[in-house]
């Protein structure tokens, strides 16, 4: 169970005790600072009876406990603890009995201090020896201090056992609380981006025919709030860590993709990301220069790992371009616009005189999805360069076709089954014949002016067979997509690239296979995803097992899947919004509705979404018709 409102996270077992097992503890800024807290009352540890998420971050625990020697088999004395993300622990302790009590209560505490990677890989070392300090224990470290103060203070603090001790006299009835901080020393309160006064997402809100949709909804909105963080340097803006607990850190293309899928909810977090990432844009004369720096990523067994410096290069043109679609400013966006093309610069002269764009390390290969992430940049860049007066939209235009043309006759593999695309072509300019999920980066072409999609590299026929593979069962595990097909050499179930459904991956799915009108298999993955989500109480980690649904089953975790994640969380946002078709173009006043005509859901009613700052709500009914109930005025709806 991760509570988490960035840089806070407190992670626990569903027993309750922090033992200083695993991760569980309080974190801050990825430093456990609490390991231990252990309620003992009347000499006993309480019964759990129930262990839940009351929100993104904070946990509650209810335990039972009989204090009274003689009162029967009945307990009378109910303990309630509630844990915040924000260090803070509260313990209640109600009495039903029916005479007064006397309850000693004892709390055992400890840390070790140490960093949240060297406990993921099992080095850290023993607790550190604490000391009484204020109304409670103090321990220090090479990596610090850190203390817990308690409120009412303790009658007795034992710094060599790390016990704090009260006694209570609770009449019938009565109760009394306990409530312990932990902090490091030095460092200030927890500061949650994502508290509802400094949101920059919309609290948009779900009904419909299906009761999922609304919780999955609302959590889905939670979590991203709660994985929100500022640039440390401009505070005033904000992005999307990657995912608790292991990539609470910067993470550029999750980060951008994310904002992407939730600009439904408002442009604010997709401006303070692109301004974020402009400001670690690669500067100067040298092939680098334009480019967003990014880690790389592990792309499964058939590929080397992939360079999401690349992708996050590629979509921060294609955010600002959709930002402006949905009623960015026209001061930010021009604000935005030099890194946009110097990100298009680098885009055109890495690409040279060819028609690909080959991965950045030397003899990599040409992969499919950068091709097609390279092909939406230009064609979405082109657009947006139009729109603000800047000069190089018809080049960009000119190698887009030129593109197009090259990845129809080189990357489609034919076969008796009508074909597939090829994952990447290799340096001496073999095709990788195995079918994976990154091939729905070709249904993703980027929205244009009024409502219309852009082109995608693959002609009518092809994109056929493309959502026919995709919705096969090869593909679709009744989950979501996996990452590699169930008959391809090298399929794992848990692989990260390699059979593992991720959520990302699925949703863009579900809105590249709507987008090209294959509402079939764009609905039967929606329903898969929304399944899984409850499955997981709504809260979808970024990945799980890609063992194929069946009648009773659920969805395997997967045990080095963030969660929540940034990605998974924004999708149900893109997911929900695709039913219903919402297509803005606010430079031009208007709006077109494409809801899913087989409505998947049935009934779905969104409110609260956002287009030009303003608040937007739509219907869609159960004949798949779309209604609009709420929109600034002026904005017109278009065909």
């Amino acid at each position: 169970m991760i509570c988490v409102a960035l840089p806070g996270l407190a992670v626990s077992s569903e027993e309750g005790q922090l033992t200083g097992r695993g991760l569980e503890g309080f974190y801050r800024a990825g430093r456990r600072v609490l390991s231990r807290c252990q309620v003992r009352v009347a000499g006993r540890e309480p019964l759990v009876v129930q262990a839940r998420m009351t929100s993104a971050d904070r946990a509650r625990f209810v335990a039972t406990l009989r204090a009274t020697p003689h009162g029967g088999p009945d307990p009378d004395v109910l303990v309630e603890r509630t844990r915040s993300a924000d260090g803070v622990e509260r313990i209640t302790l109600h009495s039903a009995a029916g005479r007064p009590l006397r309850l000693p209560v004892e709390v055992a505490l400890g840390t070790d201090l140490a960093d949240l990677g060297a406990i993921a890989a099992g080095t850290v070392g023993p607790e550190l020896p604490a000391s009484v300090h204020d109304s409670g224990l103090r321990w220090s470290g090479p990596a610090g201090n850190a203390c817990v103060t308690a409120d009412p203070p303790p009658a007795d603090a034992l710094a060599s056992a790390g016990v704090l001790r009260w006694e209570f006299d609770v009449p019938p009835g009565g109760s009394v609380t306990v409530e312990l901080r932990a902090r490091l020393e030095g460092v200030g309160p927890v500061r949650a981006a994502g508290r509802a006064a400094t949101s920059p997402l919309a609290a948009a809100r779900a009904t419909g025919d299906d009761p999922r949709i609304r919780p999955w909804l609302n959590t889905s909105i939670e979590d991203l709030e709660a994985l929100l963080v500022r640039d440390p340097t401009h505070p005033m803006d904000i992005q999307l860590a990657a995912g608790a607990p292991w990539r609470c850190g910067p993470a550029p293309a999750e980060a951008l993709a994310a904002a992407r899928m939730t600009l439904a909810l408002g442009t604010r977090l997709a401006a303070g990301t692109l301004r974020t990432l402009a400001r670690t844009q690669v500067r100067g004369d040298g092939p680098r220069s334009g480019m967003i720096p990014g880690p790389r990523r592990d792309a499964g067994a058939h590929l080397p790992p992939g360079c999401t410096g690349t992708e996050a290069t590629l979509i921060f043109p294609v955010l600002l371009a959709e930002a402006r679609r949905w009623g960015l400013p026209d001061r930010e966006t021009e604000e935005l616009l030099p890194a946009a093309e110097r990100c298009l610069t680098w885009m055109r002269n890495t690409v040279g005189e060819g028609e690909y764009l080959r991965d950045p390390q030397p003899g990599g290969p040409v992969r499919c999805e950068t091709q097609a992430q390279a092909h939406r940049a230009a064609l979405l860049g082109a657009d947006l360069l139009d729109a603000l007066g800047r000069p190089g939209g018809q080049d960009l235009r000119e190698w887009a076709q030129a593109l197009r043309t090259a990845f129809r006759r080189d990357f489609w593999i034919d076969g008796p089954g009508g074909g597939r695309p090829a994952a990447a072509l290799t340096p001496d300019g073999r095709r990788l014949p195995h079918l994976g999920a990154a091939t729905v980066h070709l249904l993703d072409t980027g929205l244009l002016g009024g409502g219309e999609y852009a082109p995608g590299l693959l002609d009518k026929t092809r994109t056929e067979q493309l959502a026919r593979l995709l919705g096969s069962p090869v593909m679709d595990s009744g989950w979501g997509l996996r990452g590699l097909g169930l008959k391809e050499a090298g399929h794992n179930p848990f692989g990260h690239r390699g059979g593992a459904v991720r959520v990302h991956e699925s949703a863009i799915g579900v809105s590249g296979l709507a987008a090209a009108g294959y509402e079939k298999e764009a609905g039967s993955l929606l329903r898969g995803v929304l399944a899984a989500a409850e499955a997981f109480g709504h809260r979808l980690p970024e990945m799980y097992g890609g063992e194929q649904r069946t009648e009773g089953s659920a969805p395997l975790p997967h045990p080095a899947a963030c969660r929540p994640a940034a990605t998974a969380a924004a999708a149900g946002v893109l997911l929900l919004t695709t039913v219903a078709g919402v297509r803005p173009d606010a430079p031009a006043g208007t709006v077109t509705l494409r809801p899913l005509r087989s409505a998947p859901l049935g009934e779905v009613g969104l409110t609260g979404l956002r287009i030009s700052g303003a608040a937007f709500s739509v219907r869609v009914s159960r004949l798949g018709l779309a209604m609009v109930e709420e929109a600034a005025d002026g904005l017109l709806l278009g065909r």
